[in-house]
């Protein structure tokens, strides 16, 4: 379970490093913009703040990536600390963008499924 669970984690962490490159990247091509549904005209007036905003995104994917080697090389309890810090902030986030913007309901549960099931996993694997 607990290496299911890190599967997961990797897989949200690869997701929001792509989250990371378009926000922060390509947030004002064409692609991104109808990803996102936003206009040249707001993308461009936005472009700051999405460029922070994938900042975020990166440095959870890397807490969540910096949490997976110590489990695998026996750190339990400094990499769970990691992956969970990680893929619980991910959920919230997605748990936000839910609760703030309903009909951003499919990128909320894009953005947030993988690190569900990551914790759900993560945890019933230290319950082996």
């Amino acid at each position: 379970m607990l290496t299911a669970g890190l599967v997961f984690a990797a897989l949200a962490a690869l997701l929001h490093v792509y989250i990371f490159t378009m926000e922060s990247f390509t947030w004002t091509s064409e692609r991104t913009r109808a990803r996102f549904g936003t206009s040249a005209e707001e993308a461009e007036v936005t472009k700051l703040l999405a460029f922070n905003q994938g900042f975020y995104n990166l440095f959870l994917a890397i807490v969540t990536g910096l949490g997976i080697p110590p489990v695998l090389l026996g750190d339990t309890a400094v990499g769970v600390a990691l992956v969970l810090a990680g893929v619980g902030s991910m959920a919230a986030a997605a748990v936000v963008l839910l609760l703030s913007a309903p009909e951003k309901a499919r990128a909320a549960l894009l953005q947030g499924t993988f690190p569900v099931i990551a914790i759900m996993l993560v945890v019933l694997g230290l319950y082996r």
